[in-house]
């Protein structure tokens, strides 16, 4: 693994896009310590204690790489985008004009991405607007004003940096996918959540109950394990494909086999989750009313409700998205188009209906591992009191996991195009 690793690095193509995709990271992780104009940085270190424990600006803190509690400039972090994302792949299944865009191929996609990128502006100015109103809330505790002149000129210019901040990583986020190796936008999010690791280690060793202690790193590695092993499981069906004439030739023929995943739709439906559940307690926060609050405790990423709502959308997110990314009836006449079939079953309708059948076993339990393993470290947690162990959360472990694994196969195939050996065996 480490042979070919080091093999990467002596491919210039690939040592570039590595050094391109680690350069843009480090920008990110850079714009996350730079605070905005006209906030009070004496005030901003009282206020740290506010985005600890197991509340949802601890969770929102974690997803923006620490930003957030620094009133950086990344504060925002890739959050909005990713609402966008979701409302707009939504928006494709109700809205018949969308729904055309979508199977214009790449035409309809690029001004879909357009449109998610409008939305993005939208929300980010939205969100900027009330992070401000929050962050005004927190001079209490503070003991002085955390933004040091609140009149019209000083919060515009705050709500403008915000929103620009979250509009570069985008930007940032797509070069990344098209000019490095791996998915910007989970890089992103990866990246966060790793540079919080530190501090939720700290955390664990120094908590006073020794059997969580001693108890969390074969827990941590058990759930490791379990994410790799049903993240590389996948069904093989076998396809045949026919031999066929051309001119004098033969040509065609051979057996290969058509790969199901069981996790077809990756760490999206768990960020998209993630995201919808952190909307009602953010708001709460935002608004800073007595009941508001209520409402942004009773969902707290510890508590019962956020887990069992994240789960149910979570479930529901998996079957969406694997029926985004998988068509049986796409696939089907696809076989059918050159030649290939899967033994026992007629080409055409029995084909799609059969993959359609077998893809829905796939998911059900794929949907519930996603479920399961996003909920677990959370309950742990919190039934042993260690609320500040947030970051050792299931969805934190799904992401970082899952975006890691996604990116190495990438690697991976730009080095098979070169004829190295894989790393993922």
């Amino acid at each position: 693994m480490l042979s070919t690793i080091m093999s990467a690095f002596t491919v210039p193509e690939i040592r570039k896009k590595l050094a391109f995709t680690a350069m843009l990271l480090a920008l990110y992780r850079l714009g996350s310590h730079i605070p905005v104009p006209g906030i009070n940085l004496q005030a901003v270190n009282d206020i740290q204690s506010q985005f600890g424990g197991g509340g949802i600006l601890n969770l929102l803190n974690t997803f923006s790489g620490g930003g957030l509690s620094r009133i950086a400039l990344f504060a925002l972090g890739i959050m909005p985008y990713i609402t966008a994302s979701i409302i707009l792949q939504l928006l494709t299944v109700v809205v018949p004009s969308l729904e055309k865009l979508q199977k214009e191929g790449e035409v309809g996609q690029a001004r879909i991405t357009q449109y998610t990128r409008y939305l993005t502006v939208g929300l980010a100015f939205a969100q900027s607007i009330g992070y401000v109103f929050l962050f005004k809330s927190l001079s209490a505790s503070a003991g002085e004003k955390v933004i040091s002149t609140f009149d019209t000129p000083h919060v515009f210019l705050i709500v403008i940096s915000l929103t620009a901040g979250t509009i570069l990583l985008m930007w940032m986020g797509e070069l990344i996918t098209q000019r490095g190796i791996g998915n910007g936008i989970s890089l992103m999010i990866f990246a966060s959540i790793v540079a919080r690791l530190p501090g939720g280690v700290s955390n664990w060793w120094n908590n006073p109950d020794q059997v969580f202690v001693v108890m969390m790193p074969f827990i941590a590695l058990g759930v490791v394990c379990a994410i790799v092993f049903i993240q590389e499981g996948q069904r093989r069906i076998p396809v045949q494909y026919a031999k066929r004439v051309i001119g004098r030739r033969m040509s065609g023929g051979g057996q290969t086999y058509l790969p199901l995943r069981v996790n077809m739709a990756g760490v999206i439906p768990v960020i998209f989750a993630a995201s919808i559940m952190a909307f009602p307690p953010t708001v709460g926060q935002l608004i800073n009313t007595p009941g508001t609050h209520s409402i942004a405790n009773f969902f707290g990423p510890t508590k019962a409700p956020y887990v069992i709502g994240e789960s149910l959308f979570i479930i529901l997110f998996t079957y969406f998205y694997t029926a985004v990314t998988f068509n049986p009836v796409d696939q089907a006449d696809n076989l059918k188009k050159y030649g290939g079939f899967i033994p026992g079953v007629r080409p055409g309708r029995p084909t799609a209906e059969f993959l359609d059948r077998i893809l829905a076993r796939l998911t059900f339990p794929g949907a519930l591992y996603l479920a399961a393993v996003a909920a677990f470290p959370t309950i742990l947690i919190a039934a042993t009191g260690a609320t500040q162990s947030f970051y050792f959360g299931g969805t934190s472990l799904l992401i970082v996991i899952g975006v890691a694994l996604d990116t190495m196969k990438q690697l991976e195939a730009q080095l098979m195009m070169r004829n190295y050996e894989g790393f993922l065996k």
